[in-house]
């Protein structure tokens, strides 16, 4: 088994992964919270204690950071968990994949293990919709091989901003209104939050499909808000939750050493 981490801006997730596609427990932490190695050691044992699962069998450790100042946290916990080898991943790791950008170097590792994941899974040309801190998508082809793509603020921007520069309007969370209309303060900014969400990614995807010429790409979401935001969407064909940590997992079984 292994242990898969995609560290990201807001929050963590964290997974044991049995196969490619095949997760024994996942668990989500916050990402801005400052936590020593001895912490972070501790946390996750007890989260694969609490779930009846050991670390004997846990042979290698994968992060996918795209905060570099977490990396040294994570690989030296890992290493205390795990019998074999630790590995991050980054642009200049050796995976089947392609990232035909003006500025490889600077591809994160969410968007380099979701285009592994995309390639192996799905063995057609795809746009995956990353619905976590920022909202990103990403075109990747068949054979894998990374197009570039789009980032956008993520879903909670704007809650956060109008709640952050607004003396009335309450902080709401990020759940489907009742209505398109509103009628109270509460479900007028649900609405205008969560439906403003849906008409600008299904917009984006069919923008992208014209540009790159894919008509027919296989869209799918993933990230921290997919199935929140995924089932309303017209333009989504599948929802994948842990896309990036099955990357992770396909990306450590690749870098075998």
């Amino acid at each position: 088994m292994q242990l898969v981490v995609d560290v990201g801006n807001t929050e963590t997730v964290i997974g044991l992964a049995s196969g490619k596609r095949e997760l024994a427990g996942h668990w989500r932490i916050s990402s801005s919270v400052s936590r020593t190695i001895d912490e972070m050691t501790v946390l996750v044992r007890a989260f694969l204690s609490n779930n009846a699962l050991g670390d004997s069998k846990i042979t290698r450790g994968v992060v996918g950071s795209v905060v570099p100042a977490a990396n040294r946290v994570w690989t030296k916990t890992l290493r205390r968990i795990v019998t074999g080898e630790v590995l991050v991943i980054d642009p200049r790791s050796d995976l089947p994949i392609k990232l035909d950008v003006e500025e490889p170097m600077s591809v994160g590792a969410d968007r380099i293990v979701n285009t592994l994941a995309a390639r192996e899974l799905y063995h057609r040309d795809t746009i995956v919709v990353d619905l976590g801190t920022a909202t990103t998508f990403d075109c990747i082809t068949k054979e894998g091989v990374f197009k570039g793509g789009v980032i956008s603020p993520g879903l909670l921007t704007g809650i956060d901003w109008l709640a952050s520069r607004t003396a009335k309007l309450p902080r709401v969370e990020l759940t489907p209104p009742p209505a398109v209309i509103g009628r109270r303060t509460e479900t007028c900014i649900q609405s205008g939050i969560f439906y403003q969400a849906i008409d600008s990614i299904d917009g984006m995807v069919q923008r992208l499909r014209e540009e790159w010429d894919r008509p027919d790409a296989y869209v799918v979401a993933t990230g921290g808000f997919a199935n929140t935001i995924g089932p309303h969407l017209a333009t989504i064909d599948r929802i994948e939750p842990f896309l990036t940590l099955f990357g992770l997992a396909m990306a450590g079984e690749y870098l075998e050493g």
